[in-house]
């Protein structure tokens, strides 16, 4: 049976580099001309998205859930789904309007790990013990292949989803047989002490930048791997210690947040340059072999800026060097605060960053009645980010994800009695305000099926296709109950139209964005999507109150003919420099000057 597989895996891959070679030899690398704000990102869990091999559900690994991980009746196990029904669904999600797919991780990982009672697995890709090979529950090395070249022939990009902070939950620390030790600061446990200011010297001269000093692991706590998982890591560098910060737990504040255990994951010691030059060659040669576009970072906040200040180059320089020009790299800063997000570009140097803010404010404006001059009010700190309002056109938005939840989730939690027409409306909503608002559209998968889900960490990631999870069978679903994998879903057409409409105008793309109006309570939101040089702007009007509503909006003054992209738009101005709309409740209209 596995060599059947494997056959038909060189098959296909083989099929997907001819038709891909074949473009290429005609001169079409158009996909990789795009810039990053072209793109309509596709986030998944390969576990929870498609399964397309059910033999390796358990990721070809003996006894039972607890030792490989797999069990689809409990949401906090594997499910099955795998890098083979990935690319058997490519239509699926290039019919929604994607053109490029955000995977999470496909490393190896620890399959199970935690506590007695308190065991979770790895399916989210997160726990990673092996850096260089693909996780046997997600296939193998050749189902990455075939993925990616034939997504590459159907000119779509793929992004893989990184870890450098840590790695799986494998070092242990003696002081804690409960494996939850606190964290203990470089003030009170510093290099050159054992285990305290008291305690013998050790690491003698080591001043915190030369690591040919520090040779002991044990200042704060007295780190060691368990037996049998001496050689668990791979490249095997990561199997030593002394290249971890052996410091406990984070609390997620001051030093911690960079020194400490991530919810007790190995926090690797970003500052030496054996971790800098290890994660360079590690996911460079992710390029180097698959010809990836692009990274999301995970826990970018969580790893200190000098690491990202060679890191980032680094990627960059290996791209150029395998010819993608326009590789994107953002990186997962979980604050709301446009001032620290702004600021990873500036410091760590960041090309970009995932939109925490958008997704808090559209949030707040679609589910819980917010003003919109709000997002005006986030739309002016633009020009914090390294590059202004330019980069911020590559700022990947979104609306959901699967640590926080959906917006659906969002929108019943504050409205709880709402109709299911509402409810369509408001998801609907957002979705346009993360289409046509500058940045780049991240779309959660599933949120196109209408999933709501329970919110939180773990309550937004079920599977696409027919669920035992009896969290996520009870769940409402937006629009109505579909068949899996339905291209008539009601927000899946209203999503793959919007998508086709910001494909076919380069503005909504590519163009400035010029608040017109925002108004103080729940009503009109307009902006204008101008190119510098270019004659002509696309007005987006959004209604975010329950009533229609007429209203004067400020435009260019030479916008003096319209014409309708979406909905009902007035065939010429009203006056120069002003054009009157009428916007249905809880919709938008896309109108269009030349």
């Amino acid at each position: 049976m596995d060599a059947i597989r494997r056959g038909i895996l060189t098959m296909l891959a083989a099929t997907a580099t001819l038709s891909a070679s074949s473009a290429f030899a005609q001169g079409d690398l158009a996909y990789r001309q795009r810039l990053a704000q072209d793109e309509v990102i596709y986030f998944l869990l390969p576990d929870r998205f498609a399964n397309g091999d059910a033999s390796n559900d358990t990721g070809r690994l003996a006894g039972g859930r607890l030792d490989h991980g797999f069990d689809p009746t409990d949401a906090g196990f594997y499910q099955g789904g795998d890098l083979a029904g990935l690319m058997q669904r490519l239509d699926y999600i290039q019919g929604l309007g994607a053109t490029a797919i955000w995977v999470a991780p496909i490393f190896r990982n620890k399959p199970v790990q935690g506590e007695p009672g308190r065991e979770f697995s790895g399916a989210h890709g997160y726990w990673i013990t092996d850096f260089t090979r693909v996780d046997p529950h997600f296939g193998e090395d050749a189902d990455m292949r075939a993925l990616v070249d034939a997504a590459h022939a159907r000119g779509m990009k793929v992004y893989m989803d990184i870890v450098a902070n840590h790695t799986a939950d494998v070092i242990r620390y003696r002081e804690c047989p409960a494996n939850d030790c606190a964290y203990r600061s470089r003030a009170d446990y510093p290099y050159t002490r054992r285990g305290g200011l008291d305690g013998e010297a050790i690491n003698e001269g080591f001043d915190g930048t030369n690591f040919d000093r520090l040779t002991r692991p044990d200042y704060a706590y007295t780190p060691y791997v368990p037996a049998g998982e001496e050689a668990l890591k791979v490249p095997a560098w990561l199997n030593d210690p002394i290249y971890y910060h052996n410091r406990g737990d984070s609390t997620f504040r001051n030093e911690s947040s960079t020194d400490g255990d991530f919810a007790g994951l190995d926090d690797l010691m970003t500052e030496h340059p054996r971790v800098i030059e290890g994660m360079i060659e590690i996911f460079g040669s992710w390029i180097d072999r698959y010809q990836i576009d692009g990274f999301r970072i995970d826990t970018a906040k969580h790893v200190n800026p000098e690491f990202w200040q060679a890191f980032v180059p680094a990627m960059l320089e290996r791209a150029e060097a395998n010819g993608i020009p326009n590789f994107h790299i953002f990186g997962e800063v979980y604050d709301v605060d446009p001032a620290q997000l702004a600021r990873y570009t500036r410091v760590d140097r960041y090309p970009t960053v995932l939109d925490f803010g958008f997704q808090s404010t559209v949030t707040d404006i679609v589910a819980r009645d917010a003003a919109p001059d709000t997002l005006a009010r986030l739309f002016s700190t633009d020009v914090l980010y390294e590059g202004g309002e330019v980069a911020a056109l590559a700022l990947p938005t979104f609306l959901g994800n699967h640590d926080m939840g959906r917006i659906g989730n969002f929108i019943l939690t504050s409205k709880p009695g709402i109709s299911d027409q509402e409810l369509l409306a408001r998801t609907t909503l957002a979705h346009a305000f993360l289409m046509f608002s500058r940045g780049v559209p991240t779309i959660y998968y599933g949120d196109e099926q209408g999933f709501a889900g329970d919110g939180g960490y773990g309550g937004a990631r079920q599977t696409l296709f027919p669920t035992q999870v009896a969290s996520y069978a009870d769940d409402r679903i937006i629009g109505g109950p579909q068949a899996p994998y339905s291209t008539e879903a009601p927000l899946y057409r209203a999503i793959s139209e919007m998508a086709r409409l910001r494909a076919a105008d380069p503005r909504l793309r590519r163009g400035l964005q010029t608040v017109r109006f925002a108004a103080e309570a729940p009503g009109l939101f307009a902006v204008s999507r101008r190119i510098e040089g270019e004659a002509g702007e696309t007005l987006v009007v959004y209604n975010t109150s329950t009533n229609e509503i007429s209203a004067n909006i400020e435009v260019d003054a030479s916008s003096a003919a319209w014409s309708s992209s979406r909905g009902t738009c007035p065939t010429a101005a009203t006056a120069p420099a002003s054009v009157r709309v009428t916007v249905p409740a809880l919709d938008f209209i896309l109108c269009r000057s030349e």
